[in-house]
């Protein structure tokens, strides 16, 4: 198979960003919050487009208090993912750790249901290797 070398500057990429939302659970362990998205019948973590006038930071704690109603503060950044979207677009998702500062989960028409799981049940939840691979593979507080 064949390499093309291509520059960061000729690839269209939608970007986007999120937050895998930590609090400690009853027994001691991390949760984190993983939503779901009626549209697409899937389970995710919270995420959403870049706006071309707002950092990647700013994006990720606007779209998880829009998503599931929690203000949160960034802990650290976490790592990116790179896909296809199913509309063919090149994606780039950026997530940064954080934890709640207040508010309550309310449903709406994006995400209608949250689950506080911890990292091993997100795992298995999770619809995307992609997620799942993420969190796996870090240490989270």
């Amino acid at each position: 198979m064949a390499t093309k070398i291509v520059e960061v500057t000729d690839v269209n990429v939608v970007k986007a960003a999120g937050g895998v939302v930590c609090r400690e659970g009853s027994s001691g362990e991390t949760e984190i919050a993983v939503v779901h998205r009626p549209a697409y019948d899937d389970w995710t973590l919270p995420k959403g487009k870049v706006d071309p006038d707002e950092t990647p930071e700013e994006c990720a704690l606007r779209e998880v208090k829009e998503e599931i109603g929690l203000r949160c503060e960034l802990v650290r950044p976490l790592g990116c993912t790179a896909y296809v979207d199913r509309r063919g677009r090149n994606k780039v998702a950026c997530y940064w750790v954080m934890e709640v500062v207040n508010g309550k989960f309310r449903p709406g028409g994006e995400v209608d249901r949250m689950s506080w799981l911890s990292v091993a049940e997100a795992v298995k939840r999770l619809s995307y290797e992609r997620d799942k691979a993420l969190i796996a593979q870090q240490q989270l507080p």
